[in-house]
């Protein structure tokens, strides 16, 4: 029989019709067959209404703890509701919130923003298995945790996606459902661009990379705990149906959610070009990029500086292309001159952690500088690093970068 871990947003539950339509289609996949756990948010700007008055009444004086408990007042309200929508369409519903003895999810004591014992965790989550062989819809608080000690914790905002991509591995879930107020991951913003197209399908590589950079459709640790063999799908309230499409979320592939230092199997060489107020000639680096890829040479990284760009290409490709950039310079009026640099090792560090990992250039820079090893570039995204070294020193400074991510 089906399992399905349906988590739904704040706003998805915003007013009483909102409540009623998603317990519908819970109710309606039920009756197709499926065994389904329910997760669900705070109703709609709960969770900041409770921090202003937390804030106006008590101040800095409230601890941590205090608040996770203040905070942890709307899943709990929004269990219950939604649990007494569910048997009033007939169906047998149980709420579990951190005082039940089935709760599922098991944390150390930071209040704020939790750490999750994930084996504890599924050792504990297996109990909803039981209400589930009975007929019992559990509906689970998102968003929340629970210490050995029975204290509440939260899991930082968006936790709710937490909680339920990680029932769905704990459960062994076939699918789980991320209902929200968009139709699926979108091309982009559509508040910004009329034009922006409905995604069908998104990767967890993709969809993660384009949560840490700022889209609001689903938490980027989340997807910690997308296990490959489990389908997940973003849809909208808006249809009252769980068999929507929405947006579906591919994978992961192997190993590309683990952390992992990588270095470049060959040596990269340098072409920088240098002139007068780079920065501000329109159009020059697209000239620079169109004449490489034209003769089908890769570019690893580009520094842009007020005097100079500099390209990072493999080193069987520089020669070919420093005579190429060579007609640009004589071309331009702004560019003075070009040269062809030394061998480069190039680092590439992943984790998917790295954006809230304050210090962590500083991690991995640090053990280069005791070594005595010069960084000539440096290049960071949200979840990646990139260093280019000298190429002598590749080798050992793979194997200090290693020994600290």
């Amino acid at each position: 029989m089906e399992l399905i871990v349906a988590k739904f947003g704040g706003t998805s539950i915003g007013n009483g019709q909102r409540i009623r339509k998603a317990a519908q289609s819970i109710v309606n996949a039920y009756m197709e067959g499926k065994k389904v756990v329910v997760v669900v948010s705070a109703i709609n700007k709960t969770t900041d209404d409770l921090v202003a008055i937390a804030d106006e009444s008590i101040g800095k004086e409230v601890t941590e703890k205090q608040l996770a408990e203040i905070l942890s007042m709307g899943e709990r309200t929004s269990i219950r509701v939604f649990s007494s929508v569910l048997e009033s369409l007939g169906v047998k519903s149980e709420y579990i919130d951190p005082s039940h003895d089935l709760w599922p999810v098991i944390t150390d004591d930071n209040y704020g923003k939790a750490q999750i014992d994930f084996e504890r965790t599924e050792e504990q989550a297996q109990g909803l298995l039981g209400l589930l062989e009975q007929g019992i819809i559990p509906v689970v608080c998102g968003f929340l945790g629970r210490t050995e000690n029975g204290e509440v914790t939260t899991l930082g905002r968006g936790g709710s996606d937490v909680t339920a991509f990680l029932l769905g591995h704990c459960l062994n879930a076939d699918d789980v459902i991320i209902v929200t107020d968009v139709d699926g991951v979108m091309s982009t913003d559509p508040r910004k661009i009329n034009e922006a197209e409905k995604l069908d399908y998104i990767s967890v590589e993709e969809m993660r990379d384009l949560a840490t950079h700022g889209a609001q459709v689903l938490h980027p640790h989340a997807l910690r705990f997308k296990d490959p063999e489990i389908k997940a799908k973003i849809i909208s309230f808006e249809k009252g149906d769980l068999s929507d499409p929405g947006t579906e979320i591919v994978g992961p592939f192997e190993d590309s959610m683990s952390k992992s230092v990588c270095l470049h199997p060959e040596p990269i060489s340098v072409v920088a070009l240098v002139g007068e107020d780079l920065l501000n000639q329109i159009g020059l680096l697209a000239k620079m990029t169109t004449l490489v890829a034209e003769a089908n040479i890769n570019i690893y990284g580009i520094s842009a500086g007020q005097n100079s760009i500099t390209l990072f290409l493999d080193k069987c490709d520089a020669d070919e292309a420093y005579h190429i950039l060579h007609k640009l310079v004589i071309a331009e009026d702004n560019l003075s001159s070009i040269s062809l640099g030394r061998d480069i090792a190039m680092l590439t560090m992943i984790n998917p952690d790295f954006i809230e990992t304050p210090g962590v250039i500083t991690e991995i820079t640090n053990p280069l500088k005791e070594a005595h090893i010069n960084i000539v570039e440096i290049s960071s995204s949200q979840t990646a690093i990139v260093l280019f070294i000298n190429w002598e020193d590749g080798k050992v400074a793979y194997d200090l970068i290693k020994g600290v991510l």
